[in-house]
Formats: C-alpha cells, structure tokens, sequence
C-alpha cells in the first residue's frame, strides 16, 4: 500500500501544480473554446468524464453516507482527478493497509457476510 500512497501523493501534487498553472497562465475561456472546437479535444473531454462518472461510481458504492457520497461526486465533477488523487489518498490511509476494506469501503462487512 506503500506505493499506492506514494502515487496517489503525487497525483494529488501534480493536479495541484498543473490547475494552478492552468489557472494563472491560461485562459479557461478562450483555450476551453480551442479545446472543443478541435474533435480529438472532444474525444478528450469525453474520455475524461467517462472517466469521472466510473471513478464516481466507486466512490458512490464504497461510501456509507449518501450525503458524503454526493459530496465527493460533485468535487469529482468539478476538479476531476485532483479529487480522485484526494479520496483514494485518504481511503488508503483509513483502510489500514486493508485492501478489501479499501476497495469495499463501509459495504465490507456486509458483503463478506453474504458470502459466508
């Protein structure tokens, strides 16, 4: 788990860096629009959300709280992976070095005991 932690660290940093530079050199409008009008940019765009919605729906199956679920979705669908870098950071170190735990989250329990 060491290493999962390690790459969810530099993701998480990496995202950070480049919003940030995104932010303050760019233009979201004008290169937004440039994005868009160009249809591999499209074919980008798809494939990130696509992305996205996947990675939201493991959040929305390993979260005990609906609220909290919701919450993490809707960072997932404005800050994209700088939020999946976050939440699988912080799933890693809450599961205690528990890969079952990790990837189940609060359903753990309930499904290993539907299988014994």
């Amino acid at each position: 788990m060491k290493v999962a932690k390690i790459i969810s660290l530099v993701g998480l940093l990496a995202m950070v860096g480049v919003l940030l530079y995104g932010f303050t050199v760019g233009d979201f409008t004008e290169d937004g629009g440039k994005l868009l009008a160009n249809p591999w940019g499209i074919v980008s765009v798809v494939d990130l959300y696509v992305g996205f919605i996947l990675f939201s729906m493991w959040i929305g199956f390993r979260e005990k709280s609906t609220a909290m679920a919701v919450f993490w979705i809707i960072l997932m669908m404005v800050f994209g992976f700088l939020t999946a870098s976050l939440y699988l950071l912080i799933a890693l170190y809450q599961s205690r070095d528990d890969w079952l735990l990790l990837f189940l989250g609060a359903r753990k329990e309930s499904l290993l005991s539907q299988i014994r």
